[in-house]
């Protein structure tokens, strides 16, 4: 399985290069109008931050739709990772299928990989090398191999990343998908960028935080009127080079299906990394 995707690993790495060629803030890029604005007082921003957090808690008493788009670039060569598909947090299942193309080349057949969430356990599968068989991993030991990545592409550690936001304000009311939103804006605080993300790419972004004097992330986050999350964005400018996470949520309270695998079919994995599942 991991053969294939060699040259994908080589390039996503440079997310990590990025990282020493410049501050996290993206001093003079487009991004700079995209910074947290000024809370008026310290006490509205507790108000939007418990705001962000009661409609995390929310989302998570029910399922939705999954439509995330992962873009990483080092200035000259661009990805796009794509994962699909239903979540249900409160049952704690899912399907999801993850994809990740060369945006220079739109027609090109992407590597892709199914996901199967079942409990305490995430199967993987759809490799033509496994001949229908599945690996599976504990869902409390997958790592995140990269920046901005959930481990195993695990919606819920999104929502629980953007719960963790700082700095807060609010943006504003936009339109997300066709529904009235409410928009606000943080930043990740340094162990929620690193929260379950592998010891040694946790070593190389300390190193790079240190080079450079501190890297920020931000953080965004749509709640609609029934108070539940529509959209997160994750942010991290980096000079040239950047990483930027975008995961749409709809159709909430739909029913997921989601059965797990055969277990004739199954390969226990102790660990699994790459650029599909993160």
């Amino acid at each position: 399985m991991q053969r294939h995707l060699v040259p994908l690993v080589v390039a996503a790495a440079l997310l990590c290069a990025g990282c020493s060629g410049g501050s996290g803030s993206g001093s003079g890029s487009a991004r700079e109008a995209e910074k947290p604005g000024k809370a008026s007082s310290s006490r509205s921003a507790e108000d939007h931050g418990a705001a962000v957090r009661a409609a995390v808690a929310a989302t998570r008493k029910c399922s939705a739709r999954i439509d995330e788009r992962i873009e990483i670039g080092d200035g000259t060569t661009d990805y796009v990772i794509s994962i699909k598909g239903d979540f249900d947090w409160a049952g704690a299942r899912g399907r999801l299928v993850v994809a990740l193309r060369n945006a220079a080349v739109p027609g090109k057949t992407s590597p892709r990989m199914d996901e199967i969430f079942d409990g305490d356990t995430v199967y993987m599968g759809g490799f033509a090398e496994m001949e229908g068989s599945w690996g599976s991993i504990r869902r409390d030991r997958a790592e995140a191999h990269y920046v901005l990545r959930a481990p195993m592409n695990d919606p819920e550690h999104v929502l629980r990343q953007v719960a963790q936001m700082r700095r807060i304000s609010k943006v504003g009311e936009e339109t997300v998908n066709g529904a009235s939103t409410v928009h606000y804006r943080g930043v990740l605080p340094d162990e929620t960028v690193t929260l379950r993300m592998a010891k040694d790419m946790r070593a190389k972004i300390d190193s790079a935080r240190e080079q450079v004097g501190g890297l920020t992330v931000y953080a965004d986050a749509w709640i609609d009127r029934n108070g539940r999350i529509a959209r997160t964005r994750l942010d991290w400018p980096m000079g040239t080079a950047g990483a930027r996470a975008t995961m749409n949520l709809a159709d909430h309270g739909k029913p997921v299906r989601a059965k797990a695998p055969d277990p004739g079919k199954v390969v226990p994995m102790p660990d699994l990394g790459g650029p599909l599942p993160g």
